[in-house]
C-alpha cells in the first residue's frame, strides 16, 4: 500500500486506480478518461476481506462485489447490502467489480453509494500526507466526483452497527435487468411495536448525488405505521427533488417513480 500511494503522490493528476476495473474500463473506452499511468492495486492483500468490527463491519476496498453477495457475515447482519448487491450488472461484472471502486467512481445511480450514504457507512482514505476519515454522506460531491484528492485511495468502508429493531427495503426500475437505475431506493424502518422510531430513506438515480430525505423521515417518527403515513413521507420525498432528464427518462417521470419506490419500499419495510 505504502508504493501505490508513493506512486499516486509522484504521479497526481495523471493517474488513476485500478482495482476490478468494471468501472475504468468503460470511461477509457469513451476517452472519459485518459490518465498516463495506471496504479493497479487488486493484489494488495490488506485490501481485500470483510471482517467484524464490534457490532459493525469493515470492508476492504478492494474486496468484490461478489464476495459481498456471497457473504454470510455480511447476509447475518446488513441484509440490506447482500440484497443491494445483487442488483448491480450481472454476475461476470460484480466478480470483478470492487466495493471501493463502485465507490469511488461516485455513479449517482449506482447502487453501493446510495447504501453507504442509508447506512451512515465512513470511508477511510490515505495518501503519502496520511488517513483521514470521511462520512458517506459528505464522500459524494456531484455527478462522478467524489471528495478523494488526486493523491488519495479509499482503503476501507467501516459500517456502524445495524439498528436493533429495523427492518429494511431496497428497490429501483431499471430499463433492463443490470442497468444502472432510473430511479431507487434503500430505506430503514425503526419501530417499537406500531409506533415509528426512526426511518431513513437515499434515493439514487434522481440527483448528482444518492440522496437522504431528513425532511420526509421526520415526518414518520413517533407515528403509527400504516399505508397513509407512507404516502404522506414518500411524497414529501418526491417534493424535495429536482432529477435530471434524459433519453431514458424526463425529471417528472423520475420524481414519480421515486415516489413510487419510497412509497413500496416502506411498505415493504414495514411488513418484515
Amino acid at each position: 500500500m505504502a508504493e501505490a500511494v508513493a506512486l499516486l503522490a509522484e504521479f497526481g493528476d495523471e493517474a488513476k486506480v485500478l482495482a476490478g476495473g468494471q468501472s475504468l474500463v468503460p470511461m477509457l473506452n469513451l476517452r472519459l478518461a485518459r490518465p498516463g499511468h495506471l496504479i493497479d492495486i487488486a493484489r494488495i492483500p490488506s485490501l481485500r476481506g470483510v471482517q467484524e468490527d464490534g457490532d459493525g463491519l469493515r470492508i476492504g476496498a478492494v474486496t468484490t462485489q461478489r464476495d459481498i453477495e456471497r457473504s454470510e457475515l455480511v447476509a447475518r447482519k446488513y441484509p440490506l447490502l447482500s440484497e443491494a448487491i445483487r442488483h448491480i450488472a450481472h454476475p461476470p461484472i460484480r466478480v470483478r467489480g470492487t466495493v471501493g471502486g463502485s465507490l469511488s467512481h461516485a455513479d449517482p445511480a449506482a447502487e453501493l453509494p446510495a447504501v453507504a450514504v442509508l447506512l451512515d457507512a465512513e470511508l477511510t482514505v490515505v495518501s503519502k500526507r496520511g488517513q483521514r476519515v470521511i462520512p458517506a454522506q459528505d464522500f459524494f460531491v456531484s455527478f462522478l466526483t467524489s471528495a478523494l484528492a488526486p493523491d488519495e485511495m479509499l482503503t476501507e468502508i467501516r459500517l456502524p452497527a445495524w439498528p436493533s429493531d429495523a427492518t429494511w427495503a431496497f428497490s429501483e426500475v431499471s430499463r433492463r435487468h443490470g442497468d444502472f437505475a432510473l430511479a431507487g431506493v434503500a430505506a430503514i424502518v425503526e419501530r417499537d411495536n406500531s409506533t415509528v422510531t426512526g426511518a431513513r430513506i437515499a434515493l439514487f438515480g434522481v440527483g448528482a448525488t444518492p440522496l437522504r430525505t431528513p425532511d420526509a423521515e421526520a415526518i414518520a417518527v413517533g407515528k403509527t405505521i400504516g399505508d397513509d403515513l407512507w404516502r404522506d413521507v414518500a411524497a414529501s420525498a418526491a417534493a424535495a427533488l429536482d432529477p435530471p432528464s434524459d433519453l431514458h427518462g424526463s425529471s417528472a417521470y423520475r420524481k414519480h417513480l421515486a415516489e413510487v419506490l419510497t412509497l413500496r419500499a416502506l411498505q415493504s419495510a414495514a411488513a418484515r
